[in-house]
């Protein structure tokens, strides 16, 4: 039964974020909960991941690094890119930020985020808000 679990297809998500300590803590809790996990340290990774793997879920940091050029390639706008690629699937979108503003959560969810989360990550909270999102594919828990 490989690639699948008796509750379908294994989901697949994308993680974004600069650091990469925390790329590798959601990558193992994820994968430890039966999701196939890929990882971009920018927005210039993240849209190419998103294009080459067709993620059902994507967890996202709002404060990204500036490509090569300088431009700002913050969340949001790798959001807009990814909607703009994804057409009619609307892959979920899931915020995560290690910032306080407040802005930055009602433009989360202006921009139709499906969740956000403050940094540090309740890692069991997330697993719930994922299953929700997604299903559940009977993993193990975070």
């Amino acid at each position: 039964m490989s690639g699948e679990y008796a509750a379908g297809p294994v989901r697949k998500i994308l993680v974004v974020d600069d650091d990469k300590v925390i790329l590798k803590t959601l990558s193992l809790e994820l994968e430890r909960a039966d999701y196939r996990v890929f990882t971009a340290l920018d927005g210039a990774e993240a849209v190419a991941a998103a294009r080459k793997e067709s993620p059902d879920l994507i967890l996202m940091d709002i404060c990204l690094p500036p490509a090569v050029e300088g431009v700002p390639w913050d969340g949001f706008r790798v959001m807009d890119w990814l909607r703009r690629l994804d057409g009619e699937n609307k892959i979920p979108i899931i915020i995560i930020t290690g910032s306080d503003d407040p802005k930055i959560k009602e433009r989360a969810m202006t921009c139709k985020a499906a969740a956000f989360f403050h940094k540090p990550i309740d890692h069991h909270d997330l697993l719930t808000v994922i299953r929700s999102v997604l299903g559940s594919p009977g993993g193990n828990g975070l």
